[in-house]
């Protein structure tokens, strides 16, 4: 059947397994709305492009499926690239479509109208490119999804111009049914496989694990992946491995486990117990930055890599082993390699002292802030998914608020956006209607992407949205001051925050205790629609 292309795309989207699109309508994007409905696709109404995309990155994290978003061409798309840029450091499916003038070099002054938007796109995702006719959007999408199933999952962005969002076109090729509901997004995989390890490489990694006196996995945000934790469980036990995770790699390892050391890599002394173990594996992390905080791990030569992205294996050292392949199929094929009696040394009596230690350091270094997270952690529901915001309230609960399932903390690691939060929960409350969700935001990052708490208001979403209100930039000004820099440009005058939230129609609680903290959380996860819970930085006092 014949349609203007803009509408073809939404049944293909539909075709291909999306059920929601975030984006904001607009005279040169909204022919890709005139599909949508017929399709049978949910669309979520932004208050700001930066909100549609930090929801479409929320969503992604929460279902493993691509985040969609729908901008119009210049502004829209600009507003979305701080999100693409963020799904780009911390590896988030998103799939931007946008649409983009039909001639912007003989022709100057028209709406919207940049010098080269996809050029700049490029800039903040994995590629950007122009369809140029109806066939050349399917395929390009098409690779955007298999590309998110086999390679490492980065931001794609497509823009069509108008003139060929408006014209007729036929339908794409519809692909086969799946088999199973739980393979709706994996159909497009028939005949593609992702690199693999072979069995001799797989027998020497066992082996020497085996062998070692301190083995010791890192596990980064490619070995997070939803049901991973009994895979893990059974690779540490039969080794008797110790083990760190990074931030994004939260809940791979079991809390209880007594030879986890827990995502205290950024920790100087980590870097000795890198250095005293006799063989490192580190399992789908860059080793970025914000892992670290170091240029220099600390392990000695012949540290073994496992990654599916080549150019995180090329710079590794020389001495180091470098594989690639997914993490978790990694895990898979050496969990059933690995036999016998380990030889491993390690002492959990070693392990809860130094975890002891770093939890005192982190208490030290931000006063108060432990015992709420504490009391939060004592409430919120085991299979809670948290996003959370460039706050120090997150800074302290990424050390020491130990998860038990991956997947169910989401941070803006790498780009470290401020305003994230509120949207991006958001997009996880959307996929994940009926089960818990929660923001964690600053009160200055609050200020980034307040108006999408409209969002959540118009859809009725039970989801708390803790403040912590230190009245500043208190991080950068501590910065400022160990920097010998006298703190300028800190302080903004904040709103009421509650009578903000009751204005958008949504609920709001400061709580003046912990046990009140706890009751206002509870409450919210019950609650018709938000809840903003406002926290001081004296809470604790």
């Amino acid at each position: 059947m014949q349609r203007p292309l803009g509408a073809q795309i939404s049944h293909m989207l539909k075709d291909r397994g999306v059920d929601v699109i975030f984006g904001i309508p607009g005279v040169h994007n909204q022919e890709l709305y005139r599909g949508i409905e017929e399709a049978g696709i949910t669309h979520i109404l932004a208050r700001h492009e930066q909100g549609a995309g930090f929801m479409a990155d929320g969503y992604a994290r929460a279902t493993g499926k691509p985040g969609v978003a729908y901008v119009i061409t210049g502004p829209g798309l600009c507003n979305i690239m701080t999100p693409m840029g963020q799904a780009y450091s911390d590896s988030v499916p998103m799939l931007v479509i946008s649409s983009c003038l039909d001639d912007v070099a003989a022709t100057k002054g028209q709406l919207h109208q940049m010098q080269d938007q996809r050029a700049a796109a490029e800039t903040v995702c994995d590629w950007s490119e122009e369809a140029r006719s109806a066939a050349a959007a399917y395929r390009l999408i098409d690779r955007a999804l298999v590309e998110f199933l086999t390679n490492r999952k980065r931001p794609k962005h497509i823009q069509v111009p108008i003139a060929l969002l408006e014209g007729h076109a036929p339908p794409a090729t519809a692909r086969p049914t799946p088999k199973t509901p739980s393979r709706a997004s994996r159909n497009l995989l028939e005949g593609v496989q992702r690199p693999a390890l072979g069995a001799h490489q797989i027998k020497s990694l066992a082996r020497r694990i085996m062998e070692a006196d301190r083995p010791l996995f890192v596990f980064g945000g490619g070995a997070a992946t939803p049901g991973v934790e009994p895979l893990v469980s059974s690779v540490l036990a039969k080794s008797k491995a110790a083990s760190f995770t990074t931030y994004a790699g939260r809940g791979v390892v079991a809390p209880d486990n007594p030879r986890a050391f827990g995502a205290s890599l950024a920790r100087p002394e980590s870097a000795t117990l890198l250095n005293s173990s006799d063989c490192v594996i580190y399992l789908g992390t860059d080793l970025a930055e914000v892992d670290l905080w170091r240029a220099d791990p600390g392990h000695r030569a012949g540290a073994v890599h496992v990654n599916l992205d080549p150019t995180v294996l090329a710079a590794a050292d020389a001495d180091d082993t470098r594989l690639q392949a997914d993490a978790v199929d990694a895990l898979a094929v050496l969990d059933g390699a690995l036999e016998g009696e380990p030889a491993s040394r390690w002492s959990s009596e070693i392990v809860a002292d130094y975890r002891m230690r770093w939890r005192a350091e982190v208490d030290a270094e931000r006063p108060g802030i432990v015992p709420v997270c504490d009391a939060l952690k004592a409430v919120v529901p085991p299979d809670a998914m948290i996003y959370s915001d460039m706050t120090q309230l997150a800074y302290v609960a990424k050390e020491v608020w130990d998860m038990d399932r991956a997947c169910h903390w989401h941070h803006p690691y790498g780009f470290g956006t401020l305003g994230y939060a509120t949207p991006a929960a958001i997009g996880g409350a959307v996929a994940r209607r009926g089960q818990p969700t929660m923001a964690i935001i600053g009160d200055y990052g609050f200020h980034y992407t307040m108006q999408e708490l409209g969002v959540a208001v118009e859809l009725g979403l039970s989801l708390p949205i803790l403040l912590w209100d230190n009245a500043k930039l208190k991080e950068i000004e501590e910065s400022m001051v160990r920097a010998q820099i006298a703190p300028n440009a800190v302080i903004a005058r904040n709103p009421d925050f509650c009578k903000l939230a009751e204005a958008f129609g949504a609920h709001a609680a400061a709580p003046k205790s912990m046990e009140a903290l706890q009751n206002a959380v509870t409450e919210a996860f019950t609650a018709q629609g938000p809840t903003l819970i406002h926290i001081t930085s004296d809470l604790s006092a």
